[in-house]
């Protein structure tokens, strides 16, 4: 079976969509992992034959459908998993009617889910649809298990002394794209009208993180000046611009504005993780790091879920005493925060069990498959393609730098960061250790976006 898995945000996405390809194809199954638009044009000019194409979410954009249903025409079947998740937040009503319709569900053949929350809202809201809506959990908190804790090796960007990594989450207020940009979008995705409060919380975000990231400038100058001997490393979220970051924490001693491999290493490596309102604080809750939230005053728009994890401080005083006393004390062990409400509504977010989020996702994929999605594509017409385009969009750089008052700037930020043969091949070998498979399985660049996976 052929199976395309797209990644948007590579950083975030590359190493689960890695664990599901390198378990695939170790069942036999031919994977591509690539981004979206790699996969849209071999579909297109002919090269990849039928098969499962796995994206990451199911939002109601005339762009998604047309493309969905050109791929299902070819004989495609279409699959879906929230990479968003609405993981930080309490419910998913919001999210199943702006981030899903009765048609783009319509088109897919199974929706993946990552706990009870999402599913049993989906299955309430989308009832017709509720027999292709199933729990698996997600390959990506797979990798937040025990079992994948070797699998995160320490960055090459490590600061040299402990550090305490600081979560940030202000992608409306730094976001990559204007204001503007994001309304027109919101709307071409016809939130606005599947939510009626959606634009009152787009306004109210991008209020409420314009404070927060005043309160993180303050937070830091505070402990990089008071704090007993570690470094800081702040993380923006993928959608932010990171350069602003690192103009606005220019010069102030022992801290690091640093974006680079996924955040699970970062996690792994921190001697303590703080947060407001990021999705980083589950992880980090999971994978037993102590999580420090620092809550602000009047908080409304922002997520809610999150904040009520780890130790809460209120202040850059409470701050810094706590974070001071993590770092002396080395404290790793579970936290009394942690009991066993907080310890449910995680259950509901996010599904574990003794099988592999992965395995299901695979699983499903193998019943509801048919014959079509196993002719071979032609692989080596579709590298030369991609090799091809990229010699084009080399030369528009050039361009680009030689003329910027013709062509739009460079994306100094891109979601979607060059692979490197060496860096995935040694991943993939990782998995293959950690799960103790036994089947040989072959591993080719395509492109500097492109992965072709298949057993030997």
């Amino acid at each position: 079976m052929n199976i395309y898995l797209h990644v948007e945000i590579s950083s975030r996405e590359l190493d689960s969509k890695l664990l599901l390809a390198t378990l695939a194809a170790s069942r036999g199954h031919r994977v591509i992992v690539s981004d979206l638009v790699g996969i849209e044009k071999g579909v297109k000019n002919g090269f990849l034959a039928p098969g499962i194409f796995h994206t990451k979410s199911l939002s109601a954009h005339k762009v998604k459908i047309s493309r969905h249903k050109r791929m299902i025409d070819k004989g495609f079947m279409v699959t879906s998993l929230d990479e968003e998740g609405s993981l930080n937040d309490y419910g998913y009503e919001g999210d199943a009617k702006i981030r899903f319709s009765n048609q783009t569900i319509e088109q897919s053949a199974a929706v993946f889910g990552w706990g009870t929350d999402d599913v049993d809202t989906l299955k309430k809201i989308y009832p017709k649809h509720s027999h292709k809506i199933y729990k698996t959990g997600s390959p990506r908190a797979d990798l937040w298990k025990p079992l994948f804790s070797d699998y995160w090796s320490v960055p090459s960007t490590v600061p040299k002394k402990p550090f305490l990594l600081i979560s940030c989450n202000t992608g409306y207020a730094n976001n990559l794209n204007s204001f503007g940009k994001l309304v027109k979008f919101e709307n071409e995705m016809g939130r606005y009208q599947s939510d009626p409060k959606h634009l009152e919380m787009t306004m109210g975000r991008h209020a409420e993180d314009f404070n927060k990231m005043l309160a993180y400038i303050e937070a830091v100058k505070y402990l990089s000046t008071h704090n007993n001997g570690y470094d800081i490393v702040l993380r923006p979220h993928p959608a932010e611009d990171i350069e602003a970051w690192k103009i606005i924490l220019n010069g102030i001693p022992n801290v690091h504005v640093i974006r680079d491999g996924p955040i699970e290493a970062w996690v792994k490596n921190a001697f303590a993780v703080m947060h407001n309102s990021c999705t980083t604080a589950l992880e980090a809750t999971i994978s037993k790091k102590p999580v420090v939230t620092y809550v602000l005053p009047g908080q409304k728009y922002s997520p809610q879920l999150a904040n009520e994890l780890g130790y809460r401080v209120k202040s850059v005083e409470e701050l810094l005493n706590k974070i001071n006393t993590i770092f002396d004390n080395g404290i790793i062990s579970k936290k009394k925060e942690l009991a066993e409400p907080l310890s449910n509504v995680i259950s509901k977010k996010i599904f574990f069990d003794d099988e592999l989020a992965a395995v299901k996702i695979i699983k499903i994929w193998e019943n509801i498959a048919n014959k079509n999605l196993s002719s071979s594509s032609n692989i080596k017409k579709f590298k030369w393609f991609l090799k091809y385009n990229m010699f084009k969009n080399t030369i528009k750089k050039v361009l680009k730098r030689l003329l910027p008052a013709k062509f739009n700037s460079i994306n100094k930020n891109p979601k979607f960061t060059q692979l490197d043969q060496q860096d995935v091949s040694e991943r993939i070998k990782k998995f293959e250790h950690i799960l103790g498979l036994s089947k040989k399985l072959e591993c080719k660049l395509l492109s500097k976006k492109t992965i072709y996976i298949r057993s030997s």
